[in-house]
C-alpha cells in the first residue's frame, strides 16, 4: 500500500467540498434553510461565497449535496449495526432505534432532521429538490425492504409484498420520528419505538417480546 505525504491534486478539492457541505449542514440546522446564506457557508470554511456556488451552483442545491452528506454517516451506521445483528425483530429494532431520536441525544441525528424538515418545505415548491427527495427517501425504503427481503429469504416470515411494506413502515418512521424530534408530549421515543414494532410484528408474523408479554397478560386478565 502506497502512502502518500499529502493530498494529491484530484483529492484536494473533494476535501474542499466536504467542508463546504459540513458546514453547510451544521448551519442549516442550526439556523434552519432560509436563514442560511451562501455567503454563510463560505465564511465557516474560509472560502470566497463564489467559490461556493462554484461547486454548487444554487442554494436548493447545496441543500440536498448537505443532507446527502449528513446522511452518508447515518448509512454506514445503519449498514454496519444490520450486518452485526441477526433476525428481522431485531434488525427492524435497530433501524427504528437509529430514527427515533430524541433531541440532544444525538447531535447528528437531531441535526439531520433539520435538514430533512427544510428539504420537504422546498421539496414542495421546487421541482429540482423534489427529484432530489424522491431519490434519497427511495435509498431509505430500499434499507427497509433489504432487512424484510432477507428474512424472507431465510425462511423467518412469510412471503410479503416487501415493497409496500417498505413504503408503510417509512412513512411511519418518518411521522413518528417528526414527532419525537419537536419534543411532542404524547410520543416520546419509546411510545413511538413500541408504535413502530407492534405495527411491523403484527404485518410481518413475527415474534416481538413485547407483543408476547402483551399477549400473555390479555390471556391472564379475568372476564
Amino acid at each position: 500500500m502506497t502512502v502518500h505525504a499529502g493530498p494529491t491534486p484530484e483529492a484536494t478539492p473533494d476535501v474542499r467540498r466536504d467542508q463546504m457541505l459540513r458546514a453547510a449542514a451544521e448551519l442549516i440546522g442550526e439556523r434552519g434553510f432560509s436563514d442560511t446564506r451562501i455567503a454563510d457557508v463560505a465564511g465557516r470554511v474560509g472560502a470566497s461565497p463564489a467559490l461556493v456556488v462554484y461547486y454548487f451552483g444554487t442554494k436548493d442545491h447545496l441543500l440536498t449535496e448537505a443532507l446527502r452528506w449528513s446522511e452518508r454517516a447515518f448509512y454506514a451506521d445503519a449498514h454496519t449495526m444490520l450486518a452485526e445483528r441477526q433476525g428481522i425483530s431485531i434488525r427492524l429494532e435497530s433501524l427504528v432505534r437509529l430514527t427515533c431520536v430524541p433531541r440532544g441525544d444525538e447531535g447528528e441525528s437531531t441535526g439531520a432532521w433539520g435538514l430533512w424538515f427544510d428539504l420537504w418545505a422546498q421539496a414542495f415548491r421546487h421541482d429540482g429538490v423534489a427529484r432530489d427527495r424522491i431519490e434519497l427517501d427511495q435509498q431509505w425504503r430500499d434499507m427497509i425492504a433489504g432487512v424484510v427481503r432477507d428474512a424472507v429469504n431465510d425462511r423467518e416470515i412469510e412471503d410479503v409484498d416487501v415493497g409496500d411494506f417498505a413504503v408503510t413502515f417509512a412513512a411511519l418512521l418518518d411521522g413518528l420520528s417528526i414527532q419525537v424530534a419537536l419534543e411532542d408530549p404524547v410520543v416520546d421515543p419509546a411510545r413511538a419505538h413500541r408504535i413502530a414494532m407492534r405495527f411491523a410484528s403484527t404485518t410481518l408474523g413475527f415474534d416481538w417480546p413485547a407483543t408476547r408479554r402483551r399477549a400473555a397478560a390479555s390471556r391472564r386478565r379475568p372476564r
